[in-house]
């Protein structure tokens, strides 16, 4: 499972292990229950979707933090960016596309060359831009998991012997030796930074959980 296909995902840490991972609600309560409503200066969380720390209020009740970090609630009509009732409002005709209008400005070479297209300047443009997303996709993947596995590293395991040199292997994306690198560090540093750095997510505490409680 990649981190890009999948709900919000933070972990923490105390010290250098780590406390949770999953959901910020889960996160903060596991935070609240190790450490009180006045956080440790070892405890650190992660946002996984960047290697960056975040901080989080703690105060309050178990209920209260819930609610606070809950994911936000929303129905299918506020997902796809319409509010409810639009598709009624909206009756027979073209559907909408939700594209948005903005200036675009080129040379009078390029626009010579968009108006002979198939269906026009806005048509060519958008398969323009989905043909770079797709050839580019993987390059994108791979530059975001290095930066947030290295944003990650830089604040967990700066001072630990063989940083650099794993960090110069993680940009030659070369995880076999930044693995061989790390391999003397603390468990839960090494395994969480290797895998930011292959784009997947940490294990959910909850889904540990649960698999402890299977017979």
């Amino acid at each position: 499972m990649t981190i890009t296909t999948l709900l919000p995902s933070y972990t923490a840490f105390d010290g250098h292990r780590r406390l949770a991972s999953g959901p910020l609600a889960t996160v903060a309560l596991a935070v609240r229950q190790a450490a009180g409503d006045a956080m440790s200066a070892t405890i650190l969380i992660f946002d996984d979707a960047t290697g960056r720390s975040i901080d989080l209020d703690l105060r309050g009740t178990a209920d209260e933090i819930r609610a606070r970090y809950a994911p936000p609630q929303g129905d299918a009509s506020a997902g796809s960016g319409e509010p409810a009732g639009a598709g009624e409002q909206r009756g027979r005709g073209r559907p909408k596309l939700g594209v948005v209008s903005r200036e675009v400005t080129l040379l009078p070479r390029h626009w010579e060359w968009l108006a002979t297209q198939p269906g026009g300047a806005s048509v060519a443009l958008r398969k323009l831009v989905e043909d770079a997303r797709r050839t580019h996709a993987e390059a994108d993947r791979r530059r975001d998991a290095q930066a947030r596995a290295y944003h990650f590293m830089s604040a967990m395991a700066g001072d630990l012997p063989g940083f650099e040199e794993a960090a110069r292997a993680l940009y030659a994306n070369d995880l076999t030796r930044v693995a061989e690198l790390i391999a003397g560090w603390p468990d839960d540093v090494r395994d969480h930074a290797l895998a930011l750095a292959r784009g997947e997510l940490p294990p959910s505490t909850e889904d540990c959980r649960q698999e402890h409680r299977t017979p």
